[in-house]
């Protein structure tokens, strides 16, 4: 899938069915190579209508996998000055009849809001951890959710 945005990367995702249900695998080293290594995956849990983010990383790059049930509405900014697509914007529909995975490399600016009328699930790979080892660190986020001038806004 193509992204206007240097440097991430779209994935469609393919589920494998059979008689006991399905599979999608979410990464394999042999596909990603070297772009991403996990430090640690989570999930998280997005109810219909909310938003999260948008925010930034520094030094971290976020694996987001959208595999459904709901829809989510992605946008990234490319907050870069030096790269290619500085202020590039970006806006994808993904989730369960899109099934995506995200490579977010720092500097982009994320956020995404579930468009679906269910709750939503997306799982992350980062390859930072959250406030490093032992959450002994400052965590990696520039946060612009709460900031009334900032010019990353969620639209509809």
């Amino acid at each position: 899938m193509n992204c206007n945005i240097e440097s991430v990367i779209i994935r469609e995702l393919k589920q494998h069915d059979d008689s006991r249900g399905w599979l999608i695998e979410l990464f394999r080293n042999d596909e990603i190579g070297s772009l991403i290594n996990p430090a640690m995956s989570y999930v998280s849990m997005t109810k219909p209508g909310v938003t999260r983010g948008p925010h930034e990383h520094h030094e971290q790059t976020d694996f987001f996998c959208f595999i459904g049930p709901s829809i989510f509405r992605l946008y990234l900014w490319d907050n870069r000055p030096n790269s290619s697509t500085y202020n590039h914007r970006y806006v994808g529909d993904f989730g369960e009849n899109n099934k995506v995975a995200v490579i977010i490399p720092p500097g982009i600016v994320h956020a995404y809001k579930n468009i679906g009328e269910c709750n939503g699930l997306v799982y992350n790979s980062p390859n930072k951890l959250y406030a490093g080892i032992n959450r002994q660190e400052p965590v990696d986020e520039i946060r612009y959710e709460n900031n009334p001038n900032s010019p990353f806004v969620i639209g509809e």
